[in-house]
């Protein structure tokens, strides 16, 4: 079974069942340890870019923004079987041309990672890929707050929607979390793994 740790903030580590390794947007927590097949950086903001903290395999993949747009256009990659599509992630503190969202596909499961975003034009056309677990930041202050995120989540309908990237400074806040009102809301604390299913 593949799995999905939340490292806290808005970084989260994926293992499929193979034992591929993802880190998305590394920066918080720890669970580093494990090694890298692929890395995915949404933007250069110094919360979520710290490669570095991830031990890599020599052939490790790191796709950031730079990669994700290169041509002008939300790009697609299929790294030894694993699907990662780049989406549109924006709001007044995060630029379209340069911040993405993600959609990763690993083992028939369907995961987006917003990124750091408000709501977007993408909403049908997540809606359309019929997502498993959906990521969204919920901080209110760099992003979207609890309502709006919501709001949008129900518009993407995944299966099971998490609130992530909380509250700046700190790796989890439940209180903030239970302000998530989504249908399908899961909450996952900083440190907790969880097993995806389809």
């Amino acid at each position: 079974m593949s799995t999905l740790l939340y490292q806290g903030h808005g970084s989260v580590r994926i293992k499929t069942t193979e034992g591929k390794v993802i880190y998305v947007d590394p920066y918080a927590g720890e669970g580093y340890d494990m090694l890298a097949d692929i890395i995915l950086v949404t933007h250069q903001h110094g919360d979520h870019n710290q490669v570095q903290l991830c031990t890599q395999k020599s052939d490790c993949r790191i796709i950031t923004n730079a990669e994700a747009l290169e041509g002008g256009k939300h790009n697609d990659f299929d790294i030894d079987g694993i699907l990662i599509q780049a989406v549109e992630a924006s709001n007044k503190n995060h630029d379209p041309k340069s911040c993405v969202g993600y959609l990763i596909e690993v083992d028939s499961v369907l995961i987006y990672a917003a990124g750091d975003t408000s709501a977007t034009n993408a909403a049908d056309m997540l809606l359309a890929r019929g997502i498993d677990y959906a990521l969204y930041p919920i901080d209110g202050v760099y992003n979207m707050a609890p309502a709006e995120a919501a709001q949008f989540a129900g518009k993407v309908n995944a299966k099971h929607n998490i609130p992530i990237h909380m509250k700046p400074g700190e790796l989890f806040d439940r209180e903030r979390a239970e302000m998530f009102d989504a249908a399908n809301r899961l909450i996952v604390a900083a440190g907790e793994e969880i097993t995806l299913n389809k």
